[in-house]
């Protein structure tokens, strides 16, 4: 009897295993089944390419890598920090690159730019490059100097006794020149024409500029900071390639005030008003999600903030007056008077 029915058991089973030719995994609740051809890979979450120098200073380097990280999550995207970047490297991550932005020194983006026309690529601070639809550029003529030093000029006549300012610029070069010119018009732009009969110096000498020669040596830097002294100069703006830690130390022997481009040392502050310095990272923020967005070719200049600011010199209400100005040249509707 049990023989039958083992023989009747192993009957069933074979009929029932020639009924499926195959295994097959159940299908959970939910789940899309595709038939014919294979399906096509899923996009992989859109990357983003940040490409700095492996020499960099490590601080402007992390700021940099933070900015954009924390672009990148707020996003939904992927983030890639490189040293150097080819064609290859670009067709290797396919269609998900969507942003590469590039510092200094220019990694070849003219080939760039042509191997890879659905990617967007910004450039900050890299001048003499080839137009194209997906290349944006940040500051691409360098820093505003017109605009940092019509700034500054503006600044020295609000806090200079008797109106009493001075520059200390570079001799014979384009930034140096346009400083110059844009310091008067900031300080006139303050002042007017400055004029008071009861001063005790001789009026019409300020702004006083002095220019130092491309070719003098920075420790000769002083000795030429020492004819705004000799025309009794209370607030000066020191142009940024001729701001040396020793100029600066040696002005505030003397109780002058300073505008600069960064604080050269911090046991100057108390002789330092404020610092112009160029925002990259404000015009990589704005600019971001346009990139993103496939609008591309844009061409921004560098914006100023102001930092370091000296609250004992530079009070609240003085510091929106300044604050306003620099919206102004920074939204056109003020001009530094230096020609583009």
């Amino acid at each position: 009897m049990r023989a039958k029915i083992t023989l009747v058991f192993l009957t069933l089973t074979l009929l029932a295993a020639c009924g499926r030719p195959g295994s097959a995994t159940p299908n959970p609740a939910g789940a899309t089944q595709t038939s014919g051809p294979t399906a096509a890979p899923t996009v992989s979450t859109p990357l983003v390419i940040l490409v700095i120098p492996a020499d960099m200073d490590k601080t402007e380097s992390d700021m940099y890598q933070s900015l954009v990280y924390d672009l990148t999550q707020a996003n939904g995207t992927r983030f890639q920090v490189r040293n150097t970047l080819s064609p290859d490297d670009v067709a290797a991550e396919g269609p998900a690159i969507k942003v590469v932005i590039v510092l200094p020194p220019d990694p070849g983006l003219a080939a760039l730019t042509a191997a890879a026309p659905g990617v967007e690529f910004l450039a900050v601070g890299i001048p003499d490059l080839p137009q194209a639809a997906n290349l944006s550029t940040i500051g691409a003529n360098g820093a505003p100097v017109d605009q940092e030093a019509f700034l500054a000029g503006y600044i020295a006549g609000m806090l200079a006794p008797e109106w009493k300012v001075g520059i200390l610029s570079q001799k014979d070069t384009p930034g140096g020149e346009a400083a110059r010119t844009a310091f008067g018009n900031g300080f006139t732009f303050f002042c007017g024409a400055c004029r008071n009969p009861n001063f005790s110096q001789p009026v019409g000498i300020y702004p006083v500029v002095v220019r130092v020669p491309t070719d003098a040596q920075q420790g000769e830097y002083a000795a030429y900071a020492k004819v705004l002294l000799d025309n009794f100069v209370k607030v000066a703006y020191l142009y940024p390639d001729v701001a040396t830690p020793d100029v600066a130390n040696y002005l505030a022997q003397y109780n002058v005030l300073m505008i600069g481009q960064s604080l050269p040392a911090k046991n100057l502050s108390a002789n330092w008003i404020a610092s112009l310095q160029p925002d990259t990272i404000s015009a990589i923020k704005k600019v971001f999600p346009d990139l993103l967005a496939g609008k591309g070719g844009q061409v921004l200049p560098t914006p100023l903030y102001l930092t370091d600011v000296n609250a004992d010199l530079l009070t609240a209400g003085k510091l929106q007056m300044v604050q306003q100005v620099l919206d102004g040249l920074q939204n056109g509707t003020i001009g530094t008077g230096v020609n583009p």
